[in-house]
C-alpha cells in the first residue's frame, strides 16, 4: 500500500518567513527538472511523492521542501523549510520556515548526520528504475517503512554493511518505488540518479 505524504514523525514546526529565493534556487531548478520526469509528483490517488535537501549549515541543518508538495508543478520559497533539530529515540523533528518538513524529513537527517561530506539529497518514485535496482544496489528491508525511525537505523546498517557511502544510491524495499540518492553537491546527488534512470 503507498502511504507516501503521510508524516509519521513528531514534527515540532516554527512557523517563520521564508528563506530569500536565492538560497533554493539551485534545489528548486533540480525540481523542476525532476517534476518533468515525473520522479516527483502526485498519485491518482492525490497524494504527492518525491523530495530534495541541501545542507544549510555545518552542524547538520537542512534545507527540504515541505509537506504535500509533491503535487505542485513548481515550488517558491514558501514551500522549503530549514530542519533544525531531530531526535531518533523521540521520533521527532524540528522545522523553522513558511511550511512543515516533507514526511522523509527523517530519513534526510539520518544521512546528513551520518556522513559530513553529504550535502545533498533526493528522493524519488519510479515503479520501473525501483524495480530494476532492488537488491542490485544498497536495499532496505522488506518490513521497514519510510519516514520513521526503523527506516532511518536501516539506513545506517546500509552505511556499515553495504558500502552505502561509495555506492550513494538506496532503495527502500518497502516503500514501493523509493529511491535516495545523494551526494558531496546536488549536481552530483542528481546525475547520478539521472545516470541510472538514463539506462
Amino acid at each position: 500500500m503507498i502511504d507516501e505524504g503521510y508524516v509519521k514523525y513528531q514534527c515540532h514546526w516554527i512557523e517563520t518567513k521564508p528563506l530569500p529565493y536565492k538560497q533554493i534556487a539551485e534545489i528548486n531548478q533540480w525540481r523542476d527538472k525532476l517534476y518533468q520526469l515525473h520522479l516527483i509528483g502526485m498519485y491518482e490517488n492525490g497524494i504527492g511523492f518525491g523530495n530534495l535537501s541541501i545542507r544549510y549549515t555545518p552542524s547538520g541543518e537542512f534545507i527540504i521542501s515541505g509537506t504535500k508538495t509533491g503535487s505542485l508543478p513548481r515550488l517558491t520559497e514558501h514551500h522549503y523549510t530549514i530542519v533544525t533539530d531531530f531526535d531518533l529515540d523521540q521520533n521527532s523533528l524540528t522545522c523553522t520556515g513558511p511550511i512543515q518538513a516533507s514526511s522523509e524529513a527523517l530519513t534526510h537527517a539520518t544521512l546528513y548526520a551520518a556522513n559530513p561530506t553529504i550535502n545533498a539529497i533526493i528522493h524519488v518514485h519510479n515503479l520501473p528504475l525501483w524495480q530494476q535496482l532492488i537488491n542490485q544496489v544498497p536495499t532496505t528491508a522488506q518490513d521497514c517503512p519510510y519516514g520513521t525511525p526503523e527506516m532511518a537505523r536501516e539506513i545506517l546498517r546500509l552505511f556499515d554493511q553495504e558500502n552505502l557511502m561509495a555506492k550513494k544510491i538506496l532503495v527502500m524495499a518497502g516503500h514501493e518505488e523509493g529511491i535516495i540518492t545523494f551526494g558531496e553537491t546536488l549536481d552530483k546527488a542528481g546525475s547520478l540518479l539521472l545516470h541510472y534512470y538514463n539506462k
